[in-house]
């Protein structure tokens, strides 16, 4: 009687492993569908045990073990055609690619599932029982062949000699252990001699391949393979990976014929990945993101260009009003069809003519998404659907959120971006926390913004950001003269770029106690500063809440955004008084006599019962200026540009300002950009608070005394550095402040210095001025009688102008963000600087740095204090008082670009990793690609802390996930940057032997990333949330019975909107509309059936598909770091 094996009472392994091992058996016969690689571990050790015997095979005399013989493998159309075709017999073409096709899918197999060292031994076995010709796989293929066969040879016993089972198990894991089968043992002689023929004779068929040798060479390339692996293959197989983006492109695209002989290498390759992005159908937009100096302008003229031959289109220029006429010469140089608009100025988005491409440069300016500027050209580029290329040199100042305002100007929240943020997911704790906490698609620019996490946006800007450093561009693409070891970029006709030295100066001036500057920075000074309480932006606290209430619903709009908006211009406020300070004493007083005039207009407003202005200036942060139009203080006729031969005087009695008031606020009336409030809704303390701020600020005027350009040793100190030190060089000086740049023009041509001027924000040709300043590098025809040598600029003049020409910057004043310094020292550092060295002189008290930095340090967190943040263009020094005493002391480098790992893109960085390697050796082009996923190595670590494995893996949406764990599972690191260092070594770095927990650590990361992507249907929120209040409101009106309104069709409908409503998240603008129609009042009956509209028009939630997806995470490659 037949024994059953069906792997539920019975194992049918156990009884495979049985008949292999009987007593006699030499030799073994399979005839299976399909064969997992990684199944033969079931019956490795038993094949190993065999003796072999000859048999014969086409009258040939072979020896043998194991035969194997594979009957359903085979591409899978193939088996469809075989179906429903008129069955005909394979050909020698059909034979070949069903060869490659058998390889490609066992190559597939071992990089499926989880890798063990049990995996590794048994294929590893099975490879060397091939070699050693004790296991011989053939491949049929004149049919279909679904049999299942197990013979077991024993020549010597003379009453059984061949056992047999025959069933449904295939040689899988899962076929000899798992899943439910039938299998019967054979026991009698005649029944098995007759399969051992039937068996026969498919193994002899002329149609029967043997494959015996493709699987060794699948085995030994794979990851399971005995060979080693020289690290530096891993390292360039996970730059390769991570590249693939800025790989495409740089394949995909070719420069515009005007450029070629105009744009360096790394411009043409950031041309290209540009490109590559823009061109993807998903993301709508690209950033350019180089740092200053590296020709952001000219490689945003070939991508226009490139757009312009492709598509027949026009492109738009949105840009800083100063920077259009320097677009327009790019525009007329490279006949660009293109308009030119400034950013300033509102656009007609109704009558706007279509662009295909639409460049907003120096982006960054855009970083208020709430802003009318912003929300004017969002509002274009949406109606447009165009494509839309970012240009800046700062795309984030310290804040990722800076980065996702300037994206949110082509991509939408509900967009799919195919990424999630998943550091931020892993850090609390996976997928379904995210859906917890969060009502937003987990793939969108808002659930990125939850995100803290750099390796996120890291992730995301690889999607749309190309930005590399000058250090980036010296080590990869410049070359080195050997007679000076200087680096440079070599143009097409030959002539050098050479990199300058940027050597950092302090101008040291001195102040004895008692006069104008030590009075500027006395503790008294101070404390009145800081004890001013700046009523006028803290309106909010001196409302009446009783009047307040019967305010009209713009009012009351009004009033909500003085809540929103006052204590942040509070901060504001408070920096800039002390800002003024660092920048000029004239101009710190004409910051007080402004303020005090501004009271005064208030206090006016309240005694006669009028509306107060609330300005553009109280609307934060985005047209806030410190300086704005009171210019009244200077005689008729001689305003800003005075030369009388001492300065105004200013007043320093109450009673002057109280006159000028009234003045003052009939002139506000005209105004587009004030808005006004009734005072009635405003307690009786905001007036006697404003006239106590008042006092205090004329004590402030009294204490800094009149101010007298003659003993400003400042200025005596700029003026000394331009004839002297600098004399003949060209200087540029920049300021913050308009005040402070007439002050010193005015005050320098009194003193003789010949061949200067300034540009500010109020300058109507700043170009002109600048070709005037640098006609070289602007190409320029200039006469000596009208060119400049120096050249006073705020920092209007620090974005996208060319002003190499000179070697020289002063910075007057210091920024209270560093960036500012390295943007301005960008404007003279840029290709084709003829000087070696480019001098940046700071201006400081003598002796004084650390009564600044504990000066800046204190008021720093006053403001942090009372108002919570300070704007993002004021991380001081970012909180970092190095950066003051490393200038002070003329460090080297300290004015240099931040080239910290947040810096290059990590595609550009991949790529030239890539890029690098395979210029020098081009069989690596070839060896790496074909290194098979899961591949791993091991190299010394640099340190024991390192000592660990890092995996690289790929998620299912294409999410690269490197992870670096310690030897004793503990995470290091997850930043992509850190890892891709970690991972860094030489072509000759020896492979050393893996840790005996490799795999184990390799298996923990990827088991984390699956972890973190469960399904998420059912989770509705927090009771606050938009989503669970809508849930609970349609589940109350559900069980409403039946009526002429509400029927079984519109119930049946309302219930499909529920169930959506709990397993996916809603749109955001669905979010939006119910939302407000729950807060506005709206009826029951109108919110469902807007609900069911929405369902029916597939507008109520996004039905992720992904999640039928599989979602088992593809091991790349990993990398031991052995200690």
């Amino acid at each position: 009687m037949a024994r059953i094996y069906d792997n539920i009472e019975t194992q049918f392994a156990e009884g495979l492993q049985g008949i292999i091992t009987n007593v006699g058996v030499k030799r073994v016969d399979f005839c299976i569908g399909y064969f997992n690689l990684r199944g033969w571990n079931l019956v490795v050790e038993q094949v190993d045990g065999l003796t072999g015997d000859y048999v014969y095979e086409n009258d040939k005399r072979i020896f043998r073990k194991c035969r194997l013989l594979i009957g359903m493998h085979r591409p899978a159309e193939e088996l469809i055609r075989q179906l429903y075709t008129e069955q005909t017999l394979p050909d020698a073409n059909y034979v070949s690619r069903c060869k490659l096709e058998i390889a490609r899918d066992f190559k597939r197999q071992l990089q499926l599932g989880l890798p063990t060292k049990q995996d590794e031994f048994t294929l590893r076995r099975l490879s060397a029982q091939m070699k050693d010709e004790k296991v011989c796989v053939k491949l049929y293929l004149r049919e279909p062949l679904h049999a299942k066969l197990y013979l077991a040879h024993r020549p010597d016993d003379n009453f059984n000699k061949i056992q047999a089972i025959m069933g449904s198990s295939n040689l899988t894991y899962s076929g000899l252990t798992k899943q439910g089968e039938l299998n019967a043992e054979f026991g009698d002689s005649d029944s098995a001699e007759k399969l051992s023929r039937w068996f026969d004779d498919r193994w002899e068929d002329k149609f029967c391949l043997d494959i015996t040798k493709e699987l060794i060479d699948i085995i030994d390339n794979s990851w399971a393979g005995e060979r080693d692996i020289p690290p530096y293959y891993i390292y360039l197989k996970t730059a390769y990976h991570l590249s693939e983006e800025a790989r495409s492109g740089i394949k995909e695209f070719t420069i515009p014929a005007e450029f070629r002989n105009s744009l360096f290498e790394f411009q043409q390759t950031a041309v290209k990945i540009a490109a590559r992005h823009l061109n993807n159908e998903k993301r709508g937009g690209a950033m350019i993101g180089d740092v200053v100096g590296l020709g952001k302008t000219i490689t945003a003229c070939a991508i226009a260009k490139m757009y312009e031959n492709t598509f027949g289109s026009n492109t738009l220029i949105i840009c800083p009003a100063n920077l259009q006429d320097m677009w327009a010469k790019y525009r007329n140089q490279y006949d660009l069809k293109a308009d030119i608009m400034s950013m300033a100025k509102p656009i007609d988005v109704d009558n706007a003519r279509y662009y295909k491409l639409i460049i907003v440069d120096e982006s960054h300016n855009l970083r208020n998404s709430q802003g009318t500027r912003y929300r004017n050209i969002r509002d274009l580029i949406q109606k447009q659907d165009c494509k839309v290329l970012l240009l800046t040199a700062t795309p984030y100042n310290k804040q990722f959120r800076d980065l996702s305002s300037q994206l949110r100007l082509f991509i939408d929240d509900d967009t799919d971006l195919g990424i999630r943020p998943e550091a931020y997911i892993r850090e609390i704790g996976g997928e379904r926390r995210f859906a917890e906490r969060h009502e937003d698609f987990i793939r969108s620019i808002k659930a990125f913004e939850r995100s803290e996490c750099q390796e996120d946006w890291q992730e995301l800007m690889k999607l749309f950001l190309v930005r590399r450093t000058r250090t980036f561009i010296k080590d990869n693409y410049a070359k080195t003269d050997p007679s000076n070891g200087r680096k440079y970029l070599e143009f097409k006709d030959g002539h050098k770029s050479y990199f300058p030295d940027r050597v950092p100066k302090a101008v040291k001036f001195q102040t004895v106690d008692g006069d104008q500057y030590s009075r500027l920075y006395s503790k008294e000074m101070i404390d009145l500063m800081e004890s001013l309480k700046l009523p006028r932006y803290g309106l909010i606290h001196y409302l009446d809440e009783k009047k307040a209430a019967d305010a009209s619903a713009y009012e009351k709009a009004l009033i909500e955004n003085l809540s929103r908006a006052g204590e942040r211009m509070m901060g504001f406020c408070r920096s800039t008084f002390f800002k003024r300070i660092d920048s000029c004493g004239f101009s710190f007083l004409l910051t007080v006599y402004r303020h005090i005039l501004r009271n005064a207009v208030f206090i006016y407003a309240i005694d006669n019962k009028l509306k107060l202005p609330v300005s553009d200036e109280n609307t934060f942060p985005e047209d806030f200026i410190d300086d704005a139009d009171i210019n009244d203080i200077f005689p008729p006729n001689n305003n800003e540009s005075s030369t009388s031969e001492n300065l105004p005087k200013i007043p320093n009695k109450m009673d002057i300002y109280k006159q000028k008031a009234e003045d003052y606020y009939n002139s506000l009336t005209g105004k587009n950009n004030v808005q006004w409030i009734d005072s009635k809704y405003f307690k009786r303390t905001l007036k006697q608070q404003l006239k106590k701020d008042c006092e205090q600020l004329i004590a402030m005027i009294d204490l800094c005394d009149v101010w007298n350009p003659k003993t400003d040793q400042k200025l005596n100190e700029l003026e000394s550095l331009l004839n002297n030190q600098h004399k003949g060089d060209k200087v540029i000086v920049f300021t913050q402040y308009s005040d402070t740049a007439n002050y010193i023009y005015n005050q320098l041509k009194k003193r003789g210095v010949r061949h200067i001027d300034k540009v500010t924000g109020g300058s109507k040709s700043p170009t002109v001025i600048v070709e005037r300043f640098s006609p070289l590098s602007n190409k320029a025809e200039v006469s000596a009688e009208d060119e400049l040598r120096v050249l006073i600029a705020t920092d209007v003049l620090s974005e996208g102008q060319n002003l190499q020409d000179a070697h020289v910057i002063v910075n007057y004043d210091l920024p209270w963000a560093i960036i500012r310094l390295i943007q301005r020292a960008g404007r003279v550092d840029r290709i084709d600087q003829s000087s070696e060295k480019i001098y940046c002189s700071s201006f400081f008290p003598a002796d004084k740095v650390e009564e600044i930095i504990r000066l800046r340090t204190r008021l720093n967190e006053r403001i942090n204090e009372n108002a919570g943040i300070v704007g993002s263009d004021e991380v001081f020094f970012e909180g970092n008082e190095k950066n003051l005493r490393d200038m002070y002391n003329e460090k080297s480098g300290s004015l240099d670009e931040d080239e910290d790992d947040v810096d290059v893109d990590l595609g550009s960085q991949a790529f030239q990793i890539w890029k690098n390697a395979t210029d020098a050796n081009p069989d690596l082009k070839r060896i790496i690609p074909e290194l098979s996923n899961i591949v791993y190595s091991t190299k010394k670590a640099a340190s024991a802390i390192e000592d660990g494995v890092i995996t690289y893996a790929r998620t299912y949406n294409d999410f690269d996930v490197l992870t670096w764990y310690n030897s004793k599972g503990e995470i290091v690191s997850q930043s992509q940057k850190r890892i891709l260092q970690a991972m860094a070594c030489p072509i000759n770095e020896p492979c050393l032997e893996a840790q005996e927990n490799h795999l184990e650590l390799v298996n923990k990361a990827i088991n984390g990333i699956k972890n973190e992507n469960t399904n998420v249907g059912g989770i509705l929120g927090s009771r606050f949330s938009t989503k669970r209040k809508i849930y609970d409101l349609l589940n109350h009106y559900y069980e409403q019975p039946l009526n002429i309104f509400y029927t079984q069709e519109k119930k049946v409908l309302l219930k499909f909107a529920i169930d959506q409503i709990y397993n996916y998240p809603l749109l955001e603008n669905t979010k939006f509309i119910l939302g407000r129609m729950m807060r506005t009042g709206s009826t029951h009956d109108d919110i469902v059936d807007t609900v069911i509209e929405m369902y029916e028009n597939g507008n109520l939630c996004r039905v992720d598909e992904d999640k039928t997806k599989h979602k088992d995470p593809a091991i790349i490659c990993s990398m031991g770091l052995k200690a």
